[in-house]
């Protein structure tokens, strides 16, 4: 029997003017085990980002003579060769407007100089294992078609294991959140099968779809990890700019989808729902959410589960400026906004399956936090 193969190191392209800067940072990316390319300007990172193997991740300064770190960006997500790559801004500048732009841009963090080592690995570790993930997702939605049998129960898995690490990468970044995931996604199911007995709903709901559902919940906050931590891990209400930002994180993660969609032959339905999820979740029946401002119906029906169950979790869950809901606060305040909130259907299934969905969160309960006086 033949060795299994080694997977090849990750390769780190790091683009900076400043010689220093490079090798302090080559350095402590090599510690690390990765493999890492140097250039020295944002030509010859244009250049190095095509060469063979192409590189899983881009550490690109922002400030640099002859060409800044957003017109390369700009320029590697125009290339149909680099646009997958996923870039970290490294920038000694503290302005959020700049951190906003390069977001916007197509950048997946952002890293302060001076650059902190602990901080800097995780950063890098976590995107790193964020693009090996989506490969994985990519690769596993397009040979289940033709997989039978075992092999596709193992293409589940991966699939599984596949959004559960990208789920976790926006857990990393926001680590209140704790079993937030497991939670949710346990919420969807349970709401999805109660809607059934709903009129109308038995045929839309069949075990294939509610399956779909509960897989894709996981990924509804994905796009958390393009808001600035000042923002994400503000201990205390945030202020009507910080909202604003804030609120991106569904058009953040609904892109995310949108990418890895790219990558399929074609569309595949658990990837739309998915995307649903992400961008519409913060959508309420009475037209009065965000991003778009849908109402009724015209809110997909997977987003209007999830938005039931996320609220109903964020009320029974601590945080560290907040004790938990007792459950019957929460089950009121969910059946009260019936009709305004959330989707009165969606609503009676909440009650209907509100005993299971209680087992669900005692199942899957956070440890105690230190809660704030």
């Amino acid at each position: 029997m033949l060795a299994p193969q080694a997977q090849p190191q990750p390769t780190v392209l790091v683009i900076d003017d400043v010689p220093e800067n490079l090798l302090v940072v080559s350095e402590l990316l090599r510690e690390d085990g990765y493999v890492v390319r140097v250039a020295r300007s944002g030509p010859a990172g244009l250049r190095h980002a095509k060469l063979v193997p192409q590189p899983d991740l881009i550490l690109l300064d922002v400030m640099m003579p002859q060409m800044d770190g957003y017109e390369v960006l700009r320029r590697l997500r125009a290339d149909p060769e680099t646009v997958e790559i996923p870039v970290i801004f490294v920038t000694a500048s503290g302005e959020e407007s700049d951190e906003e732009h390069g977001l916007a841009l197509g950048a997946v963090d952002f890293l302060r100089k001076p650059i902190r080592p602990l901080v800097t690995l995780a950063r890098v570790r976590a995107q790193i294992q964020a693009r090996q993930a989506r490969r994985a997702m990519a690769h596993a939605n397009r040979t289940l078609a033709g997989e039978v049998g075992d092999r596709i129960r193992e293409l589940h898995a991966a699939r599984r294991v596949a959004i559960r690490a990208l789920a976790h990468l926006a857990e990393q970044r926001d680590p209140e959140t704790g079993n937030h995931i497991l939670r949710t996604q346990g919420y969807v199911q349970e709401l999805a099968l109660a809607l059934r007995d709903e009129p109308g709903y038995a045929e839309q709901l069949d075990d294939r779809m509610v399956d779909w559902m509960a897989e894709s919940a996981p990924l509804h906050d994905i796009g958390k990890v393009g808001i600035p931590d000042n923002i994400l891990l503000k201990p205390g209400p945030l202020t009507p700019d910080e909202w604003v930002v804030m609120r991106t994180h569904t058009t953040i993660g609904a892109r995310a989808i949108e990418l890895a969609e790219r990558d399929m032959d074609e569309p595949t339905d658990f990837l739309r729902i998915a995307h649903q999820i992400a961008q519409s979740h913060h959508e309420r029946w009475d037209g009065k959410g965000y991003p778009q401002g849908l109402s009724g119906t015209e809110i997909p029906l997977a987003a209007r589960i999830m938005a039931v169950a996320d609220v109903f979790d964020a009320l029974i869950s601590p945080r560290v400026y907040k004790k938990p809901m007792p459950i019957g606060d929460a089950w009121r305040i969910i059946v009260a906004d019936s009709g305004t909130r959330f989707d009165p259907a969606v609503v009676r299934s909440f009650e209907r399956a509100f005993d299971r969905l209680v087992a669900i969160s005692r199942q899957h309960e956070d440890k105690a936090l230190e809660l704030v006086a």
